[in-house]
């Protein structure tokens, strides 16, 4: 889930560990000369080892606090958050501590899906998304298996290109981390009705698959109304499930020029996820999700000065002064998967989608979807929506559902050529 220097929290109830009875109440564990020093609440050592499990008594739950939320995005905050299952300390060899939550997969799910969006949101949307989450996780899982990898992220990289893109994830000490870089999963802190548990339960062993294999079933928040390929975000190759598609009951054509870029950016077009009003974003965002506005359709203003020391820090290169910034590739939704940036020091070329929404924002531009204006000191970025755009748009499926489509249509409106399989 984590790792820091040291973790501290809370057990309701009774933990067992593997050498130590019964404990409870407020801990303290933290990484010394290489091993997990674990301390009751009143500062007690406990034990000292390598890695160190306690098992969750009937009823019990686990509360760690500040748990990062949103690590360098523009919701980043800390926030205390529940567990059922057990906890697991393992120390790493940079001398900080992973705090691991070993949790049946089915309780997990019910987590993702409150997480991701809100436990209030239309049933069929819930339904959709615990399929969604439980295909990407199995996928990834079988990923894991296959290839033994570690690695967070894949570079190609020659004199005055960077090209570096994040895949979803491959852990070392753990499968899958509780942020957004895998899925969200926030514990039960985010469970506020009993409709997550149900669309779990219904939907239980439920994969979506092609060609026998289960999907690796990629998602982001608003597609900004045409959702985008693989290849833009991650590595040079077609997935047939995850074709761009049109987020509109109307087919659309796919960005090919920069005429057409500009002209789909500066619209408002028809979009399921564009149909959205106040009460209906309440009932299907978590809380602080709802304080991004203005997703579908997004606009951000630099000073000169400002974008120069914000490409200096993030890149790590200088480029003296900003001369231009060009869009070399596009997908079928706008989003730019290679740019070039001139400056009067150097130019540099960059992709993919993630790394230039990070270059170009102190945090993370909402997509690589824009088109820039330059107006003698001042650079602004006109988007369209929020995340990669690839495979499901949630907004977009969440509207879907309130309109009265069921899970299955809406898996089959993004996912083309997929079928749900019982696989549990």
């Amino acid at each position: 889930m984590d790792h820091k220097a040291e973790v501290a929290g809370h057990l309701n109830g009774n933990f067992v560990g593997d050498e130590f009875g019964p404990v409870s109440g407020g801990f303290l564990a933290k990484v010394t000369e290489g091993v997990v020093v674990f301390f009751d609440e009143t500062l007690r050592e406990i034990i000292r080892s390598p890695s160190v499990k306690l098992t969750a008594g009937e009823r019990s739950t686990l509360t760690l606090f500040n748990v990062i939320i949103g690590n360098r995005f523009h919701w980043e905050r800390k926030e205390d958050q529940t567990f059922q299952g057990d906890l697991i300390f393992r120390s790493r060899k940079d001398g900080t501590i992973s705090a691991i939550n070993e949790i049946p997969l089915e309780d997990y799910l019910t987590s993702v899906i409150s997480s991701e969006m809100s436990a209030a949101a239309p049933m069929e949307f819930l339904k959709t998304h615990a399929i969604l989450s439980r295909s990407w996780l199995l996928a990834a899982l079988g990923r894991k298996k296959k290839t033994k990898e570690t690695s967070l992220s894949a570079e190609k990289t020659t004199d005055g290109v960077v090209m570096r893109w994040y895949e979803q994830q491959h852990h070392d000490l753990f499968d899958v981390c509780g942020d957004d870089h895998c899925q969200r999963y926030q514990g039960i802190t985010k469970i506020i009705s009993k409709q997550a548990k149900e669309a779990v339960r219904e939907t239980h062993g439920m994969v979506i698959t092609y060609q026998n294999e289960i999907c690796d079933a990629r998602y982001s928040k608003c597609c900004g109304g045409i959702t985008e390929e693989f290849d833009t975000a991650w590595d040079d190759k077609q997935v047939a499930y995850l074709a761009s598609i049109s987020d509109a009951p109307v087919s659309r054509q796919p960005i090919g020029t920069e005429e057409e870029a500009s002209a789909w950016i500066l619209s408002n077009p028809e979009a399921y996820c564009q149909k959205i009003d106040e009460r209906l974003l309440e009932s299907i965002l978590p809380d602080f999700d709802r304080e991004t506005k203005d997703f579908f359709r997004w606009r951000i203003e630099y000073s000169r000065k400002e974008l120069e020391e914000i490409l200096r820090e993030k890149s790590g290169f200088d480029f003296g002064t900003i001369k231009e910034i060009t869009a070399l590739r596009r997908g079928p939704s706008g989003r730019i998967s290679r740019m070039r940036i001139v400056g009067s020091k150097q130019s540099m070329v960059v992709g993919k989608e993630l790394e230039i929404r990070r270059w170009l924002s102190r945090t993370h531009l909402y997509s690589s979807a824009f088109v820039v204006m330059i107006d003698e000191e001042r650079f602004t970025f006109y988007g369209a929506g929020w995340g990669h755009g690839v495979g499901l748009c949630q907004i977009g499926a969440a509207v879907m559902a309130n309109e009265g489509f069921s899970a299955e249509e809406i898996l089959g409106r993004y996912f083309r050529g997929v079928e749900i399989r019982k696989i549990y």
